[in-house]
């Protein structure tokens, strides 16, 4: 009776090792991030004008901010606007309900020396995403000496392309 105890013991001590036994693999977890970016913008607002003091010009600023995913390098362009005969160079904008045109220009420096334009690498403005919203600065002038300038409401949109 004693050896079938034993025995009875040794097959339950057995079978705790065999239900022990594991196998194991591993596998991989995986993800792409894309790079991606958001824009939005600013008004620029010059304000009220006197024609008669031509000798000075009027400036303004609008901001655009930029979201791009980390690490993406990326431009931001500026068109030339909807005036009629506007270049990048020499923006217009028309008044309300008419042909008339007031010349101004865009800046991406403070000294306002460095146009703003839509040819890559040459006049646009290029920076790194850092995943957080960066602001990147517009500023305008309004070019001196258009005495001949009606009276009115003038308005133009300029496009603002970011490419990544």
């Amino acid at each position: 009776m004693k050896s079938r105890i034993l025995f009875a013991a040794m097959a339950a001590s057995l079978s705790c090792f065999a239900a022990q036994a594991a196998d194991n693999t591993t596998f991989q977890v995986q993800a792409d991030v894309s790079a991606a970016c958001d824009v939005t913008a600013t008004p620029l607002v010059f304000g009220a004008m006197n024609p008669l003091d031509a000798g000075t010009p009027i400036n303004g600023s609008s901001t655009i901010a930029v979201t791009c995913s980390s690490g993406t390098d990326y431009e931001i362009a500026l068109d030339a606007g909807l005036g009629d005969g506007a270049t990048v160079l020499d923006r217009k904008m028309t008044i309300d309900a008419g042909s008339d045109t007031l010349a101004y220009a865009l800046y991406s420096d403070t000294e306002r020396e460095t146009n703003w334009g839509e040819t890559a690498e040459s006049d646009t403005v290029a920076a790194l995403g850092n995943g957080t919203e960066q602001t990147h600065t517009v500023y305008g002038q309004i070019v001196a000496g258009q005495t001949t300038a009606k009276v009115g409401h003038y308005t133009d949109t300029i496009a603002v392309t970011v490419t990544y």
